[in-house]
């Protein structure tokens, strides 16, 4: 099983990149985001693979970070939703801003990703939400599953205060890590923990 390949780029296509590792060209499908941040040709370039194994074929998937790795397996464990699409949602949607639409259920950004329709989006949205609970807006931090998460939730801030008050007033994490991500992002990562809560209520409620 091919978990990472360290070679030099050979071409680049719309949506895959030719690697090549000591003469030979390993074909890696990838992401606009991971293609467009690719050197060129004959640059150097590392990445790391997620490899699946078909009765007619071999696939290699293939990231800069362990971040979008992550999203991509997630996202793949949703029905309907394959490897072609889930690069299709990384293309749009890098992963701090997927991040950000899963925990505010933001089913229209999810939409924007070629071959994902509004019920698909939605699906999206809703499944991925408890299985990431801890992930919110922002690269400050990456958690044990390598998945994004932001600075001012990752310490023991204010913001990572407001999180707990509002878990602790029933809500879920998740959700409660949505509302602080979005109230954070307006306020600043330095806004009081009792402006934080009552704006992370205001969108909770909204």
């Amino acid at each position: 099983m091919i978990a990472l390949l360290n070679g030099a780029v050979d071409s680049v296509g719309d949506n895959h990149v030719v690697v090549d590792v000591g003469g030979v060209g390993y074909l890696v499908f990838a992401s606009r985001r991971t293609l467009e941040r690719l050197p060129g040709r004959g640059g150097a370039a590392r990445l790391l693979i997620e490899t699946h194994v078909r009765e007619d074929h071999i696939h290699l998937y293939g990231f800069l970070d362990a971040g979008e790795r992550a999203w991509f397996r997630l996202l793949t464990t949703v029905q309907g939703v394959g490897a072609k699409v889930a690069l299709a949602v990384l293309s749009v949607l890098p992963p701090e801003d997927l991040a950000h639409a899963i925990a505010a259920q933001d089913r229209h950004a999810i939409a924007r990703a070629e071959g994902v329709g509004p019920k698909l989006a939605q699906r999206i949205a809703s499944e991925l939400r408890d299985k990431a609970g801890d992930i919110a807006l922002g690269l400050g931090a990456v958690n044990g599953a390598g998945i994004a998460v932001p600075a001012a939730l990752a310490e023991h801030g204010a913001a990572a205060d407001a999180v707990s008050a509002l878990v602790n007033l029933g809500y879920r994490r998740a959700e409660a890590f949505g509302a602080v991500a979005h109230a954070a992002s307006r306020l600043g990562a330095d806004a009081p923990l009792e402006t934080l809560i009552k704006a992370g209520l205001k969108e909770l409620s909204a």
